[in-house]
């Protein structure tokens, strides 16, 4: 029976994945420090474990922490782990940094959920408030090996699609295929947009639009936008496609691609994981 360590196990994350992966057959050791994830683990009728006893002859390493967490407690752990064990992160930012130590007789797993789509066939209450996954919506995931064999890949994907259950697709990728998924594409790009289309309608009703009907006139452009521009389902009209023009000309920047260069790349994610280094970041232009 495969033995799995998850490290972090009472956090927001770290509860997910354990609940799902109680309803597997894996033997899992739980591990958890902070009181309060200890209490959400209480409540599942779980009792943590020291981490030295946890992972010393776990096949998977499972951490479910904070990403500027994961090199020092990496450091930690990876003297303890035995030959032939894996250590799977979720996240590839300190994948991508080479934050993880180096040693040859282990396997590094990088495994991230694509979340539950937009357009999806979920007809549950449950599931359609499921925005996160992992609980009732069905979701992709994307898997990188950055360190093995492919009979690695493939016991780490399996957990994988435990820990994400219920999975739709996997994806296999590469470290910095997912780099470029995350942060590039999905936080420093779209989740700033999204922030932006916030602040958009926030500023209609400063100005006097009553905010029900600004909301409901948001959320239903939104979905018309995105069946039209990811579902191929109507092109826009010429007026909309001027109107598009315009606001790309007054607030995109050109060179805003160059985000996904090896180069910005490590530097979105040596600022999210140093946060106190944005200070002094000047941008050209």
């Amino acid at each position: 029976m495969m033995k799995i360590a998850l490290v972090g196990a009472g956090g927001k994350m770290g509860c997910r994945i354990a609940d799902n992966l109680r309803k597997g057959s894996r033997e899992v050791r739980y591990i958890e420090i902070h009181p309060d994830g200890i209490a959400r683990l209480a409540e599942r009728g779980i009792t943590p474990v020291k981490l030295e006893d946890g992972a010393k002859d776990a096949d998977i390493i499972v951490l479910a922490v904070p990403d500027t967490a994961i090199g020092k407690l990496a450091e930690e752990i990876v003297p303890l782990m035995k030959a032939g064990s894996m250590m799977m992160v979720l996240d590839p930012a300190a994948a991508y940094l080479g934050k993880l130590p180096s040693r040859e007789d282990i396997a590094y797993f990088v495994a991230h959920p694509c979340h539950p789509p937009v357009f999806n066939d979920e007809v549950t209450p449950e599931a359609k408030r499921d925005f996160f996954g992992g609980v009732a919506a069905k979701q992709a995931i994307v898997c990188a090996l950055m360190q093995g064999v492919d009979a690695d890949y493939e016991r780490g994907e399996s957990v994988a699609r435990e820990m994400y259950s219920p999975v739709m697709r996997s994806h296999r990728i590469t470290v910095e295929q997912m780099a470029m998924l995350e942060p590039a594409m999905a936080e420093t790009i779209s989740s700033m947009m999204v922030t932006v289309l916030g602040e958009a309608m926030e500023e209609a009703v400063n100005r006097g639009v009553p905010y029900e009907a600004a909301k409901d006139f948001m959320l239903g452009h939104i979905n018309i936008q995105l069946g039209i521009v990811f579902e191929k389902v109507n092109p826009f009209s010429d007026a909309c496609l001027v109107a598009i023009d315009y606001g790309r000309k007054f607030m995109i920047k050109e060179g805003w691609k160059n985000l996904y260069n090896e180069d910005k790349l490590y530097e979105q994610i040596d600022m999210m994981l140093h946060p106190q280094k944005m200070k002094d970041l000047k941008i050209e232009g």
